[in-house]
Formats: structure tokens, C-alpha cells, sequence
């Protein structure tokens, strides 16, 4: 993917998240009240509704969820078709993520995946997963 195709809008919320995922780091949310994980980030807890709140590194790990195969050319410079996965996380299985998948095979349900951070340039880099080990 090119960088000028498409890039993520940060927010007050994601920010931070984003940030540690360019130094390396995965990372949910975990409120400080109720010790709910979460993600994608926001300000409040869904659970306890406080706005207290700490980043809480996870393993880069988890197992599908579900996919999808786009065959539609909506990114310039993406070929098609492409697969984007939901996995749910190991250490946090009420959080899932999305990503494109880096396997040479396609997924299936319950597979063990790990993320494969993907640096698009020097302010960028994306969360993909591939198959585990």
C-alpha cells in the first residue's frame, strides 16, 4: 500500500495507541475503576462509565475471528483481491482488531494469528496478522 493511498485519522483517543504501535507495542486500554480491557480506544469505560484510564501492553497474539475478501479496487495501489481479518486478542478477549492478512494461505475461524506491524514510512505503521509461529 502506498502511504499516500490512505492513512488512519488519529483522535484524542487513538493517538497514544498509535504511537506505541509505531515504537513496537501492542496495547489496549484498561480503566483504572473496573480493570475492563478495551479497545478501540475511547474516554470513557463501557462498563463502569469512569474516564480513568491506563495503557496496558498485550501480546501481539490472538485468533480469528472472522474475514472478508474484498474484490473491489477501493485503495489505489492495492491489489485485489485482498483479505482484512477480525481477530480477537489473547490477553484481552472481549477486545478485537482488524487487519489486513499477511498469510500465504487464507484464514480460517479459530486460527492462531500473530500481529505483523507493517512500517508504511516514518509516521506510520499498521497492524497486520499472520498465521501464528
Amino acid at each position: 500500500m502506498s502511504a499516500e493511498a490512505i492513512r488512519p485519522v488519529t483522535d484524542r483517543d487513538s493517538a497514544q495507541w498509535w504511537e506505541r504501535v509505531r515504537a513496537g507495542e501492542l496495547a489496549v486500554q484498561r480503566c483504572d475503576s473496573c480493570g475492563t480491557l478495551r479497545f478501540p480506544a475511547r474516554a470513557y469505560c463501557h462498563r463502569c462509565r469512569t474516564a480513568e484510564w491506563s495503557w496496558r501492553p498485550v501480546e501481539p497474539a490472538g485468533r480469528v475471528e472472522s474475514w472478508i475478501v474484498s474484490h473491489q479496487p477501493f485503495l489505489p495501489g492495492v491489489r485485489e483481491p485482498y483479505v482484512v481479518v477480525m481477530v480477537r486478542l489473547a490477553e484481552a478477549p472481549e477486545c478485537v482488531m482488524y487487519g489486513n492478512w499477511r498469510g500465504a494461505e487464507p484464514p480460517w475461524a479459530g486460527q492462531r494469528v500473530e500481529a505483523v506491524l507493517t512500517a508504511v514510512d516514518d509516521g506510520l505503521t499498521l497492524v497486520d496478522w499472520g498465521p501464528a509461529g
